[in-house]
């Protein structure tokens, strides 16, 4: 089980949250979790779309949000990054890093330019799409077999949401 996550703010409006977990699986394996589309859906996230560098994707994550996201960087097996939104008022900036840890893989994701009174609710959501990875590695029916969709979050995915939702607000002050 994971740390809490970190939480800080880049100015009076906007903040970034950090998140990292290391899972019982090579680099490789854990790349393909976090690119592949048939993947990604067992755990975190639908999309279609471009799935290249400069590409547009559509996005439905298993909290329901729902959205354009561009892919920036795509440096295989290390390094991912997103702009969820672009050219929005919303816009942010999802990265992750990926690393070899002896017969292991750490996976660290950031995201930035959420508004500074969020970061508490993304920072629980980041954490529990990181546990769901680690249950998606070890059973390949992925972390949410019922699914998920736009108007309806993944039900395990919001349950354990709610649960950390208190200590994340906590350590914010609100």
């Amino acid at each position: 089980m994971m740390d809490t996550g970190m939480m800080w703010d880049i100015d009076d409006a906007h903040g970034g949250i950090r998140v990292e977990e290391v899972y019982d699986t090579d680099l490789e394996d854990l790349w393909r979790a976090c690119t592949d589309p048939a993947r990604l859906a067992r755990w975190i996230v639908q999309v279609t779309g471009d799935l290249r560098p400069g590409g547009m994707l559509e996005a439905t994550f298993t909290s329901t949000w729902t959205g354009r996201m561009r892919i920036e960087v795509c440096d295989a097996p290390r390094h991912l990054l997103l702009t969820q939104q672009p050219g929005t008022e919303e816009e942010t900036v999802i990265e992750a890093w990926l690393q070899e840890e002896g017969t292991q893989s750490r996976l660290i994701v950031e995201e930035r330019g959420l508004g500074s009174g969020v970061l508490h609710f993304h920072a629980a959501g980041w954490q529990v799409h990181l546990e769901d990875l680690a249950g998606s590695l070890r059973d390949p029916a992925g972390a949410h077999p019922d699914g998920w969709s736009a108007e309806a979050p993944a039900a395990a995915w919001q349950a354990r949401w709610r649960d950390l939702l208190p200590v994340y607000a906590s350590s914010r002050g609100v």
